[in-house]
């Protein structure tokens, strides 16, 4: 069990982390005894737990000599080094240029940014910024789109792991990735255009003839779309006047089946449009050009295909993100036509602000899967993880990480398939290596003549597949996240002072199971992480009691004892 010592203000905030980091935990309580106690800011504790850790970014009361002070300006944050990862620091930082150098060092001019001190058998770790307040920034500012390609968040929870199993401690956690898969994989699809014959001579239609022709040229010349590719857009640009006429094919229309034949089964989720026409809000009037030509009204047919094949059908909201009455207008007309009783939401271009998370609550959002970029791909809020807003009861965010327009669109990445291609393999290993769910937004139309973005997706599909993701819709991801979320950890007196593990709540049984993973802690001692640590996971559904290293996870038995060490799976009456 971890105490915690915070101020006050932060208190929803290290809830939050906590979430996250799905440990053992509590506010630090006078007279209970503590394997770790985390200090947090210009808190101070003078205890003499195993482990102390004391994060602040300023020299506070500490009355340390030679420190420098660091802080970030015009948001160019400084970098810290850690196990080969560059980890952004948003708030104020110190660094302690007098101290050893190894454990986590200030990038640009190599000075230690943590040392540590051991007096006796208590270990105290002193870290050169404050944690809570950097969780803070990500999960409400997020990262600018030069940082997009650090999970931020994610590398604070290792460093904070390593620093406890790295000083020998065991830590149980329940890990971000459902037993049996290295990680979840989310695939969606908004439909903003699913038919180009509604788009008669206006901004799309024309956006569409100048990229078909002259773009398609351009990026044949760049060495980023193939000749047999560009003659389908031509032929698509000189059909298009039969297509308006009605004697040709519409090219954008049959989105449903194409991602259907692709994805085989894999159960994505579609983001409708609910009133055609309707340009919305901005934060400086209306969006002209935000309006789509159809509502979701139009494609009922589409909807009942798309829902009997088992997908999910969310809302690609246009005012939902700042007005919860039509928010909830919004909400109620895609749940009428995909009679599901959950909605959840991603806006139209991506359009939020801070009140956005308040105002989708209200309007009664199953879960937002809006926060993502829209120039690049990468981490907003630094985790791959759904997160609770700070200002809400309920409603989690399913981080969107990747958008196909980022990648491609020559004002933004500009990428080539096979740039693209290994981008995309990078942010699969991360997943792997932290955890969480990988969410993609591949477009409706994205598909077809002018973009025909075919081969990069199923590329990046085929390799989903090889790395062996839980291919869930977003739905399915929140619920799954919700079910870890509402475990729960208890001292447990009657297993001898272990930690009990319990859900909390009903979930869907179809669902992947949660596990517990128990971590030896590095016999070395070496907080750096060059040494080796061992866990092992438990898989369970009710009820797990632990209380050290040791556990055989091949064992079925309610009661193990390994080297005075005991765990216990109970299930309840």
């Amino acid at each position: 069990m971890i105490g915690v010592i915070a101020n006050p203000s932060d208190r929803v905030v290290v809830n939050e982390f906590f979430e996250l980091f799905k440990t053992p935990w509590e506010w630090y309580r006078e007279g209970r005894r503590y394997e770790v106690v985390l200090c947090a800011g210009d808190n101070r504790y003078n205890g003499r737990a195993k482990l102390t850790l004391h994060y602040a970014g300023t020299k506070g009361s500490f009355n340390e000599e030679g420190v420098i002070s660091t802080r970030c300006r015009e948001g160019a944050a400084p970098f810290l080094s850690y196990n080969g990862n560059r980890i952004p620091i948003y708030g104020d930082m110190v660094t302690f240029p007098e101290k050893e150098i190894g454990l986590l060092t200030h990038a640009d001019s190599s000075e230690s940014a943590a040392y540590r001190e051991q007096s006796g058998q208590s270990l105290v770790v002193r870290i050169g910024y404050d944690l809570f307040s950097e969780i803070q920034t990500l999960l409400t500012q997020g990262q600018p789109s030069s940082n997009a390609h650090i999970p931020a968040l994610e590398l604070h929870i290792a460093f904070l792991r390593d620093l406890i199993t790295g000083s020998g401690i065991p830590l149980v956690e329940i890990p971000p990735v459902p037993a049996g898969f290295p990680f979840i994989a989310c695939l969606t699809h908004d439909v903003d255009h699913p038919s180009i014959r509604q788009h008669k001579w206006d901004h799309t239609a024309f956006g569409f003839l100048y990229r078909a022709l002259f773009g398609s040229s351009r990026q044949l010349v760049l060495g980023r779309m193939p000749f047999r590719d560009v003659l389908k857009n031509w032929a698509a640009a000189l059909k298009l006047p039969f297509v308006y006429a009605g004697v040709a094919e519409d090219f954008w229309r049959g989105f449903d089946d194409r991602y259907l034949a692709l994805e085989k089964g894999l159960r994505s989720t579609f983001f409708l449009i609910p009133f055609k026409d309707s340009p919305g809000k901005n934060l400086q009037g209306s969006a002209e050009f935000r309006a789509s030509r159809y509502g979701a009204a139009d494609i009922s047919d589409t909807i009942r295909k798309l829902t009997n094949a088992r997908c999910e059908i969310g809302l690609h909201g246009i005012d939902a993100w700042c007005d919860s009455v039509q928010g909830s207008a919004e909400l109620e007309e895609i749940r009428r036509l995909a009679e599901q009783a959950k909605i959840g939401v991603r806006t139209h271009w991506l359009y939020y602000d801070q009140q956005s998370p308040v105002v989708l609550e209200q309007a009664g959002a199953a879960y937002d899967s809006t926060i993502g970029y829209n120039e690049t791909v990468g981490y907003r809020a630094g985790t791959m993880q759904p997160y609770k807003f700070l200002g809400t009861m309920q409603l989690l965010e399913l981080p969107l990480h990747v958008m196909d327009t980022a990648l491609f669109y020559p004002a933004y990445l500009g990428l080539a398939p096979k740039q693209a291609t290994t981008i995309l393999s990078r942010m699969i290993d991360n997943a792997i290596q932290f955890g969480g769910c990988l969410t993609v937004n591949w477009h409706d139309r994205s598909l077809a003549p002018e973009r025909l973005w075919y081969a990069p997706y199923r590329d990046f599909l085929h390799d989903l597949k090889n790395r062996k993701a839980w291919f869930a819709t977003a739905g399915e991801a929140i619920s799954w996240f919700r079910k870890r979320r509402s475990v729960v950890f208890e001292t447990a007196s009657e297993a001898h002072g272990g930690v009990r593990a319990r859900v909390t709540a009903a979930h869907d049984e179809c669902l992947p199971s949660l596990q517990l993973r128990i971590h030896n802690g590095q016999q070395s001692r070496d907080i750096s992480g060059e040494a080796s640590e061992s866990y092992f996971d438990l898989v369970f559904e009710e009820a797990v009691y632990a209380d050290g290293p040791g556990f055989d996870p091949s064992t079925r038995v309610n009661s193990v004892k390994h080297d005075g060490n005991s765990v216990l799976v109970v299930k309840p009456q």
